[in-house]
């Protein structure tokens, strides 16, 4: 009797291990909703909206002053530059994926929004033409994606590009955040997931 219970025993841990692997999930199974979870999209769902899959690499506060962050910044003329009284930067790095064997389009920067619990609704900030992170949509190569390879984006440490949004303070109290895509072409084809803030 006392030979059996070990195997038992290990059995049972072994067994409470795959349940914990299986339950972790893959993070390029298909949805199109979903939450966040883990830093550099390691978690992240990817959302399929229309014919593209889109995935949040990352989003998160930023901090102007700080030398990583203020690139993301750079061209921004001082006027959009400023921030008023209860307001902060935040960063969504989005990534999107064309498996398809024609060039697609994708979202446009300001049909990506954020909205909050009570209903705040927020859109990116334009961005210029210098910026070399900035998203900006338009077409996906066939098998493709954006940012595309060999870019500042790509190669940069999100190696995702960037939508900037100036939220509320106090939106961060309403979490949790959702990011909400639409389909260029179809928009009553969406997908939103929660962010990891």
């Amino acid at each position: 009797m006392p030979a059996r219970r070990p195997r038992c025993l290990f059995a049972a841990l072994a067994l409470l291990g795959v349940l914990a692997l299986s339950a972790c999930g893959s993070s390029h199974s298909k949805v199109t909703t979903g939450t966040y979870a883990g830093e550099s999209g390691a978690s992240a769902p990817y959302l399929d909206v229309g014919p593209l899959t889109y995935q949040i690499q990352l989003s998160r506060q930023l901090n102007p002053f700080d030398t990583e962050d203020s690139a993301y910044l750079q061209g921004l003329p001082p006027a959009a530059r400023k921030l008023q009284a209860g307001q902060e930067w935040f960063g969504i790095f989005l990534q999107v994926y064309n498996h398809g064997s024609r060039a697609r389009l994708a979202a446009s920067a300001p049909t990506v929004t954020i909205f909050d619990t009570q209903g705040n609704l927020y859109v990116p900030q334009p961005l210029p033409l210098s910026n070399p992170y900035a998203y900006r949509g338009g077409l996906v190569p066939a098998n493709g994606r954006l940012p595309e390879l060999d870019t500042v984006a790509a190669n940069g440490p999100t190696q995702a590009a960037l939508l900037l949004y100036k939220i509320q303070t106090l939106t961060l109290d309403n979490r949790p955040l959702k990011v909400r895509v639409v389909d260029p072409t179809d928009a009553s084809a969406t997908a939103s997931a929660e962010l990891d803030v």
